[in-house]
């Protein structure tokens, strides 16, 4: 008998500390105005500086545990997608097993950058799949705010704080609801420099150079990732529909990463469809990386905005670059 996977609960955290457009303008040559209309971004969350991503992420898995109504425990396997570990070393995913008491979890990070949570989410369908695991935390989690140079205004604006997480466990039930298919994808073979942190790896080790020259901050070519996300949204979404028999006219709802409200605007349009299909809460998160797809994911539940039996995507792109998708029945 085929074992099928499903989520079995959602949960998200964002810090308590927020920052406006307002704000930003007192520090950098800015405005309200001309960041909405480019990106629809008005205001982010940042991490107390208490506060660092195993944190974020142990909050959120929390939630999730109890929304879930599942234990601990019972977790066999912690995924953490970020780029801002707490650490180059331990995985921020062991710091998030500690602080949870999952002590019968294996746990393991991933890099895909804004596609990791999908990234996650596909591995873990793996696993249950191939009954290896039962109940799987995957958590998207990132604390951008300690990467981003705030005097640069092309940056800056762009990002927040934030974590979100699900419990993919084994379908028990009758129907055949959950976790159907997923397309991933990477072109490692587009200049890193479009979207990266340049130093404080092998390539570039830390030394007073890069800290002076402010190479551990993330850079963007935000001309190229817009011409990106535009072509991959709907190509991906495209894809999946193909491969499954569906129409666009079949899917309920659209999760997308929240990179750039523009980007959605123009990927709806190339699909022939209102934009009201795809969720956006970017206003009010910015962009966090991997975790604005479970963040706006357990948003949607909070507000009844899936119902039983609807089918959505979940779709992410980002640095590396890379790319996923997820198609889902509720």
């Amino acid at each position: 008998m085929e074992i099928l996977s499903k989520i079995s609960g959602t949960g998200s955290y964002l810090p308590e500390k927020i920052l406006t457009n307002d704000d930003l303008s007192k520090i950098v040559d800015t405005s309200d105005e001309w960041i909405f209309q480019r990106v629809g971004i008005k205001k982010r969350h940042i991490a107390a500086d208490t506060e660092v991503t195993s944190d974020l992420a142990a909050v959120a898995a929390q939630a999730t545990l109890k929304n879930a109504g599942i234990d601990s425990l019972d977790i066999d396997l912690i995924i953490v997608a970020t780029i801002t570990h707490d650490k180059p070393f331990p995985s921020t995913a062991t710091q998030v097993q500690r602080k949870i008491n999952a002590r019968n979890a294996a746990a393991i990070d991933i890099n895909a950058a804004c596609s990791g949570f999908v990234y996650g989410l596909t591995m873990a369908d793996q696993f249950i799949k191939s009954g290896f695991y039962r109940n799987i935390l995957i958590i998207g989690v990132e604390v951008l705010s300690r990467f981003v140079n705030w005097q640069d205004r092309n940056t800056c604006v762009l990002f927040g704080d934030g974590a979100g997480a699900v419990i993919l466990s084994v379908n028990n039930s009758d129907n055949s609801s959950g976790f159907k298919y997923a397309t991933l994808g990477a072109d490692g073979f587009s200049p890193p420099e479009w979207l990266e942190i340049p130093a404080g790896g092998t390539a570039w080790p830390a030394s007073k150079d890069t800290v002076e020259q402010n190479l551990h901050f993330a850079t963007m070519n935000g001309k190229e990732i817009y011409k990106f996300g535009v072509k991959i949204i709907p190509e991906t979404i495209n894809r999946l529909l193909d491969k499954n028999g569906y129409t666009i006219e079949d899917i309920d709802l659209i999760i997308p990463h929240q990179a750039n409200v523009r980007i959605v605007e123009a990927a709806a349009k190339r699909l022939g469809i209102p934009k009201e299909k795809f969720f956006m809460n970017i206003d009010k998160y910015a962009n966090t990386s991997a975790a604005t797809i479970p963040i706006a994911l357990d948003e949607a539940v909070q507000q009844n905005r899936i119902e039983t039996g609807d089918k959505i995507i979940l779709i992410g792109f980002g640095g590396g670059l890379t790319w996923g998708a997820v198609l889902y029945e509720w």
